[in-house]
């Protein structure tokens, strides 16, 4: 497959372009020049020298990632920068990113593969972001204590050995949960407004602790990375679909 298509068919499913005026990542391709083909590509959450290394080392084409290398830009390719960038040139390897449009995606994101742990149901989206929306609210089939719903979580995410935390201030039922992956917790005004018992989310801030005690809703806190897993291995599965070999590369940070 062409990597001009490959890309393309990218863009069209992950409707990168409506989130082009909301996003600081630069996302779509970032390195690559568009005459390549692809046959082989790897997948991983952070684009970064470990998983540029292994993709070159299992012969990837490309590397779809959830965080990517540009943020707003270069001035100068130098430094950090350089070093980032020259393993996918050295190595001929382009490297395509989705970042806000991959948390947004209500089938293959990853606050839908959160709830999918969750069995979620009545599932509608959540997280305004102008006119779009990052994450996904549901109903639990069951209410879960919270002590359950961090055990389910525990259990399924790549955590990197660490626990998942709790701000325990909600319902002794939780019923209506509310996710917003990697960092969320500015959308817990959202959920309580939404009447969530439960906002779940990767990483928070200082702040969350009071507001979520005021407010009276549970903040679980379940690691940025192991909750942004779900998107880039939705992909996976995706793009296996297109008849091309796959590789997934797991790098968990346990933050």
């Amino acid at each position: 497959m062409e990597l001009a298509t490959f890309v393309d068919r990218l863009d069209e499913e992950l409707r990168t372009d409506d989130y082009a005026d909301l996003d600081a990542s630069a996302n779509g391709l970032q390195v690559g020049a568009e005459s390549g083909a692809v046959d082989h590509v790897a997948f991983a959450v952070d684009g970064v020298d470990a998983t540029f290394e292994r993709a070159a080392d299992a012969g990837a084409d490309v590397l779809v990632t959830h965080h990517g290398i540009s943020w707003g830009g270069f001035d100068r390719v130098t430094g950090r920068t350089y070093d980032r960038i020259e393993p996918l040139i050295a190595n001929d390897l382009a490297l395509y990113v989705s970042h806000l449009p991959l948390d947004g995606h209500q089938e293959l994101g990853n606050a839908a593969g959160v709830a999918d742990v969750l069995d979620l149901e009545d599932r509608s989206p959540f997280g305004e972001l102008g006119p779009e929306y990052i994450g996904q609210r549901g109903a639990a089939a069951d209410a879960y204590t919270i002590d359950e719903l961090r055990e389910r979580l525990e259990s399924t995410l790549e955590t990197g050995g660490q626990p998942v935390r709790t701000l325990e201030f909600g319902p002794d039922e939780i019923e209506e949960i509310a996710i917003v992956t990697g960092s969320g917790t500015d959308w817990l005004d959202e959920a309580v407004e939404a009447g969530a018992d439960a906002l779940i989310t990767g990483e928070g801030k200082q702040k969350a602790f009071h507001e979520a005690r005021e407010a009276g809703i549970h903040v679980v806190l379940a690691g940025h990375y192991a909750t942004e897993t779900f998107g880039v291995r939705a992909l996976q599965d995706l793009v296996e679909e297109w008849d091309l070999e796959t590789t997934y590369l797991e790098v968990p940070t346990g933050l």
